[in-house]
């Protein structure tokens, strides 16, 4: 087991503030509203639903949120239909970037995304061109207030493939399909407090910048998370 953090360099919780976790809950929404729309309604039967279902609750969703967008999806005659549409490209100093988007209109996503990145230094590449710097990963991140000595014994029980103990909690790093296994072995053992639970992507090597670049390649991460069809920006900037 490491002990180095991967995962802290880059995540940084959204949320801050009401608008922002206004945006937060709006995009969660829309993906358990595909999720439930696609597969059955009962999380239980869907593991896709749940997985959405936990990222949600580590963000604080309200369940009023989460029901009502299983309720909508559930609905017959409901003419919302979105498509998972992933692009990928470059920001300043060639950062790897991936933008996975939910949209009812491919043509507007497009172009909403090829001109964030071309105003703020990037550019918009091939299919392929950066997703092979990236591995999907299970992480839960749980609070400080557990004993490490424990729950570092209690997790060797448990199929995971890392664990850090580090200032911002216990990150915990799984296959995805183990993720939902080793959640549930973690809540049988009274380990409940998550800041954070999904399947993710991170990247296998990060780039560091300057000062200036730093600035720019944030502002343009902030600016593609800011479209409302992205979901999530995936990237290898080293903060």
């Amino acid at each position: 087991m490491s002990g180095h953090s991967k995962w802290s360099t880059i995540k940084r919780k959204k949320g801050a503030i009401d608008a922002e976790r206004g945006k937060v809950f709006a995009k969660l929404a829309k993906e358990i509203y595909v999720a439930a729309k696609s597969g059955d309604s009962d999380p239980a039967n869907n593991a896709a639903l749940r997985m959405v279902i936990e990222k949600a609750k580590a963000e604080n969703m309200p369940k009023s949120n989460i029901q009502n967008a299983i309720d909508k999806a559930k609905q017959k005659g409901n003419g919302e239909n979105y498509e998972s549409v992933r692009y990928e490209g470059y920001g300043p100093q060639g950062m790897a970037i991936m933008i996975d988007c939910l949209t009812d209109n491919r043509n507007r996503t497009a172009s909403f995304v090829r001109s964030t990145l071309t105003k703020r230094g990037g550019n918009l590449g091939t299919d392929g061109s950066v997703s092979y710097l990236f591995k999907r990963k299970g992480i839960l991140i749980l609070s400080r207030e557990y004993d490490e000595d424990k729950l570092m014994e209690d997790v060797l029980d448990l199929e995971i493939e890392d664990f850090v103990s580090n200032e911002d909690g216990y990150e915990i790093t799984t296959e995805p399909n183990q993720f939902l296994m080793v959640k549930d072995g973690l809540e049988k053992l009274g380990y409940t407090n998550f800041s954070m639970s999904e399947v993710t992507y991170i990247p296998d090597n990060y780039v560091s910048m300057d000062e200036e670049s730093m600035e720019k390649a944030l502002s343009l991460i902030e600016s593609l998370e800011d479209i409302d069809d992205v979901q999530e920006v995936y990237h290898n900037l080293e903060v």
